[in-house]
């Protein structure tokens, strides 16, 4: 990498080890959170687990391995079950927390939840 280019945040927050402990303490958040925890009674959360590692990869510039639907697709029965703008503001809370808890500097959280904050409207089928 010359001195110009800039590692992709996925390089910069550790690579695959760091997202893969991420998404598993991301989930065991998300579960156990009464408020949101419905929207997952019928998934297979092993797939589930599997495509968000591969989906945050993409999204935060590492390879792209993923394979899964569209945000819009992969959310439309949850949004039929009122999933809504509240929610996502949860989703968003519980990865900060999350990212504090692994010790992400302030600026690289700041930098990924941008990321996820601006797939809201595809996610929410707006």
């Amino acid at each position: 990498m010359s001195e110009n280019e800039v590692a992709s945040l996925y390089e910069r927050l550790g690579g695959e080890a760091a997202v893969n402990a991420a998404v598993d303490i991301f989930y065991d958040k998300v579960l156990s959170d009464y408020r949101i925890n419905r929207y997952f009674d019928k998934t297979d959360m092993p797939k589930q687990v599997a495509h968000l590692k591969a989906f945050m990869t993409v999204a935060f510039g590492g390879p792209n391995d993923y394979t899964g639907r569209s945000l819009r697709d992969g959310h439309a029965r949850l949004v039929a079950m009122g999933l809504n703008d509240s929610h996502f503001d949860i989703v968003m809370e519980h990865l900060g927390s999350t990212m504090r808890q692994l010790n992400v500097p302030a600026e690289l959280i700041e930098e990924a939840a941008a990321i996820v904050e601006s797939v809201r409207g595809e996610v929410l089928g707006k």
